[in-house]
C-alpha cells in the first residue's frame, strides 16, 4: 500500500476521476508492479479487501482467475463500483473463470444496472467467440426496446453488444445498423482522432470494412 501511495500522481488522478475512477496511479507503473510480484493469490485477496481502487486493480493483475468461487466473484462484482475495477474484474478474471457462463446468465437479468452491464459484457464476448445457443435476434429485441433509456454503464454494454452482433453476424447486420440509426445512442460522443466512434452504425461499418480489407 505504501508503494502504491508513492506512485500517486495528481495529474493521473484528475484524469481518472473524470471517468469515475478514484485513484491516481499510472496504469503502466501499476502493471510494472504486478509483473514484479507475479501471481500471488493470497496477496491479491488482501489487496482487494482494502477497498482501495489502485490496490484492487493490482489485485486483479496478480490473482489466479480460476481460483475464485462463483459467490466470491458475485460479491466482488457488486462491491466493484469504480468503472475500471469493474471492467478489469469482468475482462481479466471472470472471463477466465469456470463460472463465467453461470454468472453471465445471472447478472444479465439483475435489477442493478451496473451488475447487468457485466452480464451484457460477458454476452458480447459470446457473440464474438461462441454465439452457438444465444438468441441473437432476441438480444436485438431487448436492445431495441431498452437501450435508449438505460443507465449509462448498461447502455454502453448494450451498445457494444449491438455493434458486435452487427460486426460478426452478416445476416443481422442490416437490422443492427437500423436499430443504431433510429436510437442514436452515442451518436455525438466525442471521439479522438484516429479512434472509431462508439456510435454503432459507424463502429459496425468501420470494423466490417477492415475485415473485408484483410
Amino acid at each position: 500500500m505504501a508503494e502504491l501511495a508513492s506512485l500517486e500522481d495528481p495529474g493521473a488522478r484528475a484524469v481518472n476521476e473524470k471517468h469515475g475512477d478514484d485513484h491516481g496511479v499510472n496504469l503502466t507503473k501499476l502493471r510494472a508492479v504486478a509483473k514484479r510480484l507475479k501471481t500471488q493469490q493470497e496477496l491479491s485477496r488482501g489487496l482487494w479487501e482494502t477497498g482501495d481502487t489502485a490496490a484492487r486493480l493490482l489485485a486483479l493483475l496478480i490473482c489466479r482467475p480460476r481460483a475464485f468461487e462463483r459467490d466470491e466473484l458475485d460479491a466482488m462484482l457488486r462491491d466493484a463500483r469504480a468503472p475500471k475495477v469493474h471492467d478489469w474484474l469482468v475482462n481479466y478474471v471472470v472471463k477466465k473463470n469456470p463460472y463465467a457462463e453461470e454468472l453471465r446468465v445471472s447478472w444479465f437479468a439483475d435489477p442493478d444496472p451496473v451488475v447487468a452491464s457485466a452480464g451484457w459484457a460477458l454476452t458480447t464476448e459470446r457473440v464474438a467467440k461462441k454465439p452457438e445457443g444465444l438468441d441473437l435476434a432476441g438480444l436485438l429485441d431487448v436492445i431495441e426496446a431498452e437501450m435508449k433509456d438505460a443507465p449509462e454503464r448498461l447502455q454502453w454494454a448494450m451498445n457494444h453488444c449491438l455493434a458486435q452482433i452487427g460486426i460478426e453476424h452478416a445476416e443481422l447486420r442490416t437490422r443492427a445498423l437500423d436499430i443504431g440509426e433510429r436510437l442514436e445512442v452515442l451518436k455525438n460522443y466525442p471521439t479522438s482522432p484516429g479512434c472509431t466512434s462508439p456510435f454503432a452504425p459507424i463502429w459496425i461499418t468501420e470494423m466490417v470494412r477492415r475485415q473485408q480489407a484483410k
